[in-house]
């Protein structure tokens, strides 16, 4: 090759790689913009998709081979949506099953963060619940496991800081629901060294605002909130009401949304796990994990038409 060509095509190799270095913000935006948002894991640093699955009620489907199968779909669907969080426990039914059944037909069944708890008075037993609960998942081991509505929470708590320091176990954590059992959850958050807690929150159900999210920000505790649609029954008293002209501004383009956007915005929380039956509504649900999201005032607003929405 003659200098001159050499010369030339060294030019022209160089305008193209400044070229493609301009455009690398823009194509880094928009793969930003095309995965949910994640945070990280506070005693950890590892990063969590916002929204995750719950499976209360949902995927309690036994052995029906079609229900079997839906459920299947809905998490093969929140998995390629960037999803990872799967909630579960002993007390939801076949739920353990169905999701066991679900992750071994989904070619992205491995990406899931498992998330399963331990829910019996006598915590010698707690061990064999924990591996049964394991064989329904088809897991060698959880990613989290937590005590499930506190109950008999200090003996289970050790159990499990014993499996996390064996390493047969990644997160340990408590939970409750329903505004439950909030000075026992204060409790162990001050008394022992959590990696999460889980509890309700939605724009009608704030107590959490008071003592428990600050504390887990200061104490640097991941923050799971359950029944962010109150197991269904906020979604379906909202759906005769219109959504207001100013939802467009945080993104939002329906019910569901404007509910996940109002919990996703408090900087304490972490991940938030609806349930659902249906695919469409999971990547609806995913979908409200991308920005904008509102600020303090929008929050404020937020909450208050709820209220009068509902009063």
């Amino acid at each position: 090759m003659a200098q001159g060509d050499l010369t030339r095509r060294r030019l022209l190799q160089g305008m193209a790689a400044a070229a493609l270095m301009t455009q690398m913000p823009t194509i880094r935006a928009r793969n930003q913009e095309a995965a949910p948002l994640a945070r990280p894991i506070p005693s950890t640093g590892e990063m969590l998709p916002v929204v995750g699955l719950g499976s209360w009620i949902t995927f309690n489907v036994g052995n029906d081979r079609q229900l079997l199968n839906e459920s299947a779909a809905v998490m093969d669907a929140f998995l390629q949506a960037g999803g990872a969080m799967i909630d579960s426990s002993p007390m939801y039914g076949s739920a353990q099953a169905t999701i066991g059944y679900g992750l071994a037909q989904s070619r992205l069944g491995d990406k899931a963060f498992s998330a399963d708890k331990v829910w019996l008075r006598d915590a010698e037993e707690g061990p064999r619940q924990i591996a049964d609960s394991l064989a329904h998942w088809r897991k060698p081991r959880f990613d989290l496991l937590q005590v499930h509505n506190l109950l008999s929470w200090e003996a289970h708590l050790d159990t499990l800081q014993a499996m996390k320091q064996r390493g047969d176990l990644r997160y340990i954590g408590v939970t409750t629901s329903h505004g439950r059992r909030h000075d026992a959850m204060e409790q162990a958050m001050r008394q022992r060294p959590l990696d999460f807690v889980q509890l309700t929150y939605n724009p009608l159900d704030r107590e959490v605002e008071q003592r428990l999210l600050p504390l887990a920000a200061e104490r640097g505790i991941a923050v799971i909130v359950n029944r962010p649609f109150q197991q269904g029954d906020l979604t379906r008293r909202l759906r005769r009401e219109r959504l207001p002209d100013w939802a467009m501004e945080i993104g939002v383009a329906s019910w569901a949304q404007f509910i996940l956007k109002f919990i996703l915005s408090h900087p304490a929380v972490t991940c938030v796990i609806p349930a659902t039956t249906r695919v469409d509504h999971v990547r609806e649900n995913v979908a409200a994990a991308s920005p904008p999201f509102p600020d303090a005032n929008q929050r404020k607003r937020m909450a208050e038409h709820v209220r009068n929405l509902l009063a």
